[in-house]
């Protein structure tokens, strides 16, 4: 199926599935004409409608009668009732779940559709996202490839195995909210020591994101481009070693394992 024929279907279109269709349309994958969505809380509707053009749909079920690919975004706690309630419409079609938590086996159990998973995170809006997709016994060569393509134009995209898909979640899916953190608290390092906080919180925001560019275009591990920064006995040597006094490194480890263990308790209690 041709990416620019296609149209996408989102049943859900908060703040994840929000995220991926304004990447898409800033990336120009496709126009909003393209888009139909369905999404019943009126907020959320508001927020995209801010940045986005987009129908909506008064019930889920046109979603999936007039979309050729359709996007899960509802809460893990009903993916399978909304599959099943949509069975007949989505028979054989190409349908991508966003949620965490809900194992492509459950999903094929609960409607005939051709079901891939995809785990990405909010900054898709500005086509700087980090996503894994896995594809699904009933996947075609031409449906990953489709999937690839739509995931890769709002960021980066690598396949996985679905075993590893709970590890994305944590890492790409709960990663910036562990990465706005640092952000704040490296700006409120700088409040400490003598900055307003505007240019604390600039600084600190514009150093966060020219690391990870670096980190990009180099292709250098951190370890490398640390060493690039620290200058035995100078400041930035100082800085480290109270992280390590702190155990910053074991708290962010520990972070991504607890988004890790949630998400597979969520995948069995929706098994």
């Amino acid at each position: 199926m041709d990416s620019q024929t296609c149209r996408l279907g989102f049943i859900g279109a908060g703040k994840l599935a929000g995220s991926l269709i304004r990447g898409l349309v800033r990336a120009k994958f496709c126009e909003p004409r393209d888009i139909i969505a369905f999404e019943p809380s009126a907020e959320a509707q508001a927020a995209l409608k801010k940045d986005v053009d987009l129908v909506f749909t008064a019930e889920n079920t046109e979603v999936a009668e007039k979309a050729d690919v359709i996007f899960i975004a509802v809460k893990p706690g009903v993916v399978l009732k909304v599959l099943r309630e949509l069975a007949p419409k989505i028979d054989n079609k190409l349908v991508v779940s966003l949620a965490a938590g809900v194992r492509l086996k459950a999903m094929e159990s609960a409607a005939s559709a051709r079901f891939m998973r995809a785990l990405t995170n909010t900054p898709s809006a500005v086509c700087q996202g980090a996503t894994g997709i896995a594809r699904g016994p009933r996947s075609t060569k031409e449906d990953v490839d489709l999937a690839r393509r739509i995931f890769a134009a709002v960021g980066t995209a690598v396949e996985i195995e679905e075993d590893q898909i709970d590890a994305v979640t944590a890492l790409s899916g709960s990663g910036p909210a562990f990465v706005y953190s640092v952000i704040e608290w490296l700006a409120q390092g700088g409040e400490k020591v003598g900055l307003t906080s505007q240019d604390a919180l600039t600084l600190a925001t514009q150093t966060v994101r020219g690391a990870a560019e670096l980190a990009l275009e180099t292709g250098l591990s951190p370890e490398e481009l640390r060493r690039q920064v620290v200058t035995p006995g100078g400041t930035t040597a100082a800085g480290l070693a109270k992280m390590d006094e702190h155990k910053t490194r074991d708290g962010l480890v520990a972070a991504v394992e607890a988004a890790v263990k949630r998400a597979e308790e969520m995948a069995r209690d929706n098994a």
